[in-house]
């Protein structure tokens, strides 16, 4: 898998139906799920509940302040690179042993977020909620890891990988939020978190009988520490100041040695930037719906099913034409269409709740979403080296997080300041993406220049 353009059409089909067959890629689906479903408790479902229980757009969008942890798990992510967990390491191996350990932090977690009132104790249901958010970030650093090298150095299968990650993704976060959007009216939001408890439970259980990956970890960072040690002299080393640069300072340089400073910091910049507008409108769908005049239950068939069905359908369809165009193409051209989907919402907010045009932008949407998610996430996993797998992809897609997460939070407060125009708020939602496609560019071109002299 490259950047640039790939074989013929009919080729990169039979490729992509080819690569499918292989059962590592029903784990990676499993991890996907397990990825997914956290942002249905702490995301819309809250969403829901907190509009439900009157709280302003304002409120509802800093609420999604927690999210930010997400954009800062990669300063805690060389642990889960170094640290072996006692008991769990030697049962289950190192990427899953950190995962089940989350997992059952925020089964802890969801099941006393049922017992609160957010009209009444929202600073309780906030830092409840924070604990979900911190164990779910942490997690899926794990799992990021877990997905790479699981795939290894079989490069024909990082776009499979990553459609399977995604599908998995929209998995775990759209049919537990249709069940709960579905029932909430009927059985209130308490007894919907209890439910998503047992959801968190059949997580666990596929984290057991998934396969731990095998890979050269354990050899490259002692290589790794090698270097090191010769670098400061064996006079002044201490093993444990030589496991500490390793841990810490060792996958930020080994990033930077290989793509160089001023492609490192553009590859950064645009990974900050490429899918900030999306993130303003997920962070105001929920919301948006319900002004807009859609039930709960609309919002779980429309926007829940039917966008599941859409994305596992869009997200094979863009892994193919990943292979197809390649990895750079496919993100501009995601780019383009996750823009342009935007514009579909505007058209909403103009008409009112027609349920064919919300079902139509659904579609749409999840489409371009599906599509440039997979783009993303095999560009990630291309820049990312196999000493430091959990590090390095956590720096990349916390960067990314960091820019959908601390701006979108004043996605509320940018409603407000438009009056409540919600047509002109989702036009410049799709303007959002020009920054980073105009950064794509520029480094779709370096890239490639690279690629080549290294051929």
């Amino acid at each position: 898998m490259t950047l640039g353009k790939q074989q013929g059409a009919a080729q990169s089909w039979r490729q992509t139906l080819q690569s499918y067959q292989d059962i590592r890629l029903l784990f990676i689906f499993f991890m996907g799920c397990a990825s997914g479903f956290p942002w249905v408790l702490i995301g819309s479902n809250m969403s829901g509940w907190l509009s439900d229980a009157g709280l302003s757009r304002t409120a509802i969008g800093y609420f999604g302040s927690v999210f930010i942890v997400y954009a800062l798990n990669f300063l805690w992510a060389p642990l889960l690179d170094r640290v072996k967990l006692p008991l769990l390491y030697s049962w289950l191996g190192m990427r899953r042993s950190w995962i089940l350990l989350m997992q059952s932090i925020m089964l802890c977690a969801t099941i006393a977020i049922a017992f609160t009132e957010p009209s009444q104790s929202l600073l309780l249901t906030s830092l409840l909620a924070m604990a979900i958010a911190l164990s779910s970030a942490t997690q899926d650093v794990a799992i990021d890891a877990y997905r790479i090298e699981m795939i290894g150095d079989d490069k024909v299968r990082v776009a499979p990988a990553a459609a399977m990650g995604v599908i998995g993704w929209w998995t775990g976060y759209s049919l537990p939020g249709y069940l709960a959007f579905a029932n909430a009216d009927q059985y209130g939001w308490p007894a919907v978190y209890l439910g998503m408890a047992l959801v968190i439970v059949l997580l666990m259980f596929f984290t057991l009988i998934s396969k731990e990956p095998l890979n050269q970890r354990d050899l490259l960072q002692q290589q790794a520490a090698a270097r090191h040690s010769a670098a400061v002299g064996k006079q002044v080393a201490r093993p444990y100041l030589i496991w500490l640069t390793v841990t810490v300072l060792e996958p930020f340089l080994d990033f930077f040695r290989r793509n160089g400073w001023q492609l490192s910091l553009a590859i950064l910049s645009f990974v900050f930037l490429f899918k900030v507008g999306e993130a303003f409108l997920g962070r105001m769908s929920v919301p948006f719906y319900k002004e807009i005049g859609f039930s709960n239950e609309q919002i779980a068939e429309y926007s829940k099913l039917v966008g599941w069905f859409a994305t596992i359908v869009f997200t094979l369809l863009g892994s193919a034409i990943n292979i197809r165009f390649g990895i750079v193409r496919g993100l501009f051209i995601g780019g383009i269409a996750m823009a342009a989907s935007n514009l579909m919402f505007a058209w909403i907010a103009l008409v009112g709740p027609k349920p064919e045009l919300f079902i139509a932008a659904i579609l749409v949407d999840n489409f371009t979403a599906a599509f440039s998610t997979v783009a993303f996430v095999s560009f990630l996993t291309w820049l990312t080296g196999r000493a430091f797998t959990a590090t390095q992809y956590a720096l990349l897609a916390s960067l990314g997080n960091l820019g959908r997460t601390t701006l979108a939070s004043f996605s509320g407060e940018m409603v407000d300041l438009l009056g409540g125009n919600w047509a002109l708020f989702f036009v410049f939602t799709s303007l959002m993406v020009i920054p980073g496609l105009l950064l794509l560019l520029w480094v779709g071109k370096r890239l490639q220049q690279r690629e080549q002299t290294q051929q």
